[in-house]
């Protein structure tokens, strides 16, 4: 590995921060990782998708580390496991969809055109003679002063979205800028907000218009999975979702506003003014005829704990998902398996090793809870039904750290941080990164809105303090190479690897970095585990407001 090649104080240094290779303070260690990869990515495990034979082994694996690890089970009644009922759709064979606008009809072909899919358990989508209506970048904001739709009806029609928030193109020189954070996207700017309002307000189906600076992956990454979808089997009471749902290609956006005799560069920079309203495209409609399979499937979350000496109620979560994307297309050499080594293979052993050096150190005050989501990439589903119904009081979770995706170009001279200004557990992870000789570092594609698109959020949205690291969350000052190795190697992972078969296991992964950043976690659990801390989240959070109302139950534990 290419540790042996790199300046020997440094890496002296980095051991012995991370702790010395003894019984008493065992290590994370980066054999250990590629080993658990190794056999997650293996194309006997198909990829890891829920409700597949894949899930069944990966299950069973992961509950088999546990074991080793020396934990306790720490899901329901007892077991290892949460059940996660799921809704599993794909549309079949689709024809093209169509926008009829005035005397032309686009004909709108699945994963070149657009990407659509249902998460509702219907086994015929049709669609007839849908107004076509542009939102802009569909937000409703009254604490920023800011309303999308005006008066328009929604109910029966199609949203039409731009992507992220309405200031991430502005210049300087506009009256939108900063707005919504500049760069740094908000709620507002990510898709699932944009679907979950085009719902509330009654659209029969929502798209997306896709660009690839502004979603932060390419179109390569938004088709990735035509057709097909998760969803959590909802309660009879539960808001409805639109129909159908998904993205459209720039170019095919582009030819809709042109037929529509409308610019649609034009009507990006109209969508970023205060006063833009949402409109119908001028005689367009959308149809759509479509066949779907339904399937429920009983998905699981694996969940474990090292019960409190002292503090046993109080728990810390440490949290990565398993699943990956199944079996997909043939690539140009005819493989089909996704893997999902780093996203999330590489997450998950982080969390079973964390399992493994924490049951082997000395006994802590609080409970941790180490939990594998199932259904991660379908839409955070596996998290979202933990924290609907989560085993262990959220009021007296301390914490949630979650790993998902971690860099494997080598050591670190820096910490990517997720999401600044949220929460108290930043000061920890800045603590704990100066104990390695590093630094803190704001990931610098804030723009990426990646602190929604993690499990943590789940968890977040209900109010616990969360901690995310992320590989991709901008390029780390490297050791070897520095910052420009760094911005590269994401660069060649989104672009090549992100979502697609070539995510596998490497033998010539350079861990050192990963091992680093899991280390950290080790610390903050160590120091959270033996104190009587509740971290709180920052003034301006949109969370603080949530932990507050459950402070009462926080204190009468003290």
């Amino acid at each position: 590995m290419a540790e042996k090649h790199l300046p020997v104080l440094f890496t002296l240094f980095v051991v012995a921060a991370c702790g010395p290779a003894t019984d008493e303070a065992p290590r994370i260690e980066a054999e250990r990782l590629s080993n658990i990869v190794k056999v997650l990515a293996s194309d006997e495990f198909e990829g890891r998708a829920p409700g597949t034979a894949g899930e069944q082994k990966t299950v069973a694996y992961l509950i088999g580390e546990f074991e080793k690890a020396g934990v306790e089970p720490g899901g329901e009644n007892g077991g290892w496991t949460q059940s996660v009922p799921l809704f599993h759709t794909l549309i079949e064979d689709p024809p093209p969809l169509t926008i009829a606008v005035a005397d032309e009809l686009l004909e709108l072909q699945q994963a070149a055109d657009l990407e659509v899919s249902t998460v509702r358990p219907l086994e015929k989508v049709i669609i007839k003679s849908a107004p076509v209506v542009f939102v802009g970048f569909g937000v409703s904001a009254p604490e920023r002063d800011w309303d999308d739709f005006g008066d328009i009806d929604l109910e029966g029609k199609v949203a039409l979205f731009l992507v992220n928030d309405p200031d991430f193109a502005a210049s300087p020189d506009e009256p939108v800028a900063g707005v919504f954070g500049n760069r740094r996207m908000t709620y507002y700017g990510r898709w699932t907000y944009k679907f979950e309002e085009a719902a509330r307000r009654g659209a029969v189906a929502a798209l997306v218009i896709h660009e690839t600076e502004a979603a932060g992956y390419g179109w390569n990454v938004a088709s990735s999975s035509p057709g097909e979808n998760y969803s959590i089997v909802r309660a009879d009471d539960a808001a409805t979702p639109v129909t159908l749902q998904g993205w459209l290609h720039y170019d095919a956006a582009t030819r809709l506003f042109a037929a529509a005799g409308l610019d649609l560069e034009a009507q990006r920079v109209a969508a970023r003014g205060r006063d833009f309203r949402a409109f119908e495209l001028p005689r367009a409609t959308f149809n759509a005829d479509l066949s779907v399979s339904v399937e429920t499937i009983e998905s699981l979350n694996v969940l474990a704990k090292l019960p409190g000496s002292s503090r046993p109620d109080e728990t810390i979560m440490l949290s990565a998902h398993w699943d990956a994307y199944g079996l997909g297309e043939p690539d140009a050499d005819g493989r089909r398996v996704r893997p999902g080594a780093n996203d999330d293979a590489l997450g998950t052993a982080g969390v079973i090793e964390l399992a493994r050096v924490l049951k082997a150190g000395p006994p802590l005050a609080r409970s941790v809870v180490f939990a594998a989501w199932t259904a991660e990439e379908s839409g955070l589903l596996g998290s979202e039904a933990y924290a609907a119904e989560p085993i262990y009081p959220l009021e007296k979770t301390a914490a949630n750290l979650t790993l998902d995706i971690l860099q494997t170009a080598g050591l670190a001279r820096d910490v990517i941080l997720v999401g600044e200004g949220q929460s108290e557990l930043e000061d920890d992870l800045e603590r704990a990164a100066a104990r390695q000789g590093r630094v803190v570092t704001p990931e610098n594609l804030p723009e990426n809105g990646l602190f929604f698109r993690a499990d943590h959020f789940s968890i977040a949205r209900r109010g616990v303090p969360v901690l995310l690291i992320m590989g991709i969350a901008g390029g780390s000052d490297l050791v070897e190479g520095g910052r420009a190795a760094g911005d590269q190697w994401i660069a060649d992972y989104i672009a090549n690897c992100y979502h697609q078969t070539c995510d596998a296991w490497d033998p010539d992964w350079n861990l050192a970095g990963a091992v680093q950043d899991i280390e950290l976690f080790r610390t903050i659990v160590e120091d959270l585990g033996n104190s009587s801390r509740w971290p709180e989240w920052k003034a301006g959070s949109e969370f603080k407001a949530i932990r507050d109302t459950s402070a009462d139950a926080r204190r009468a534990m003290d």
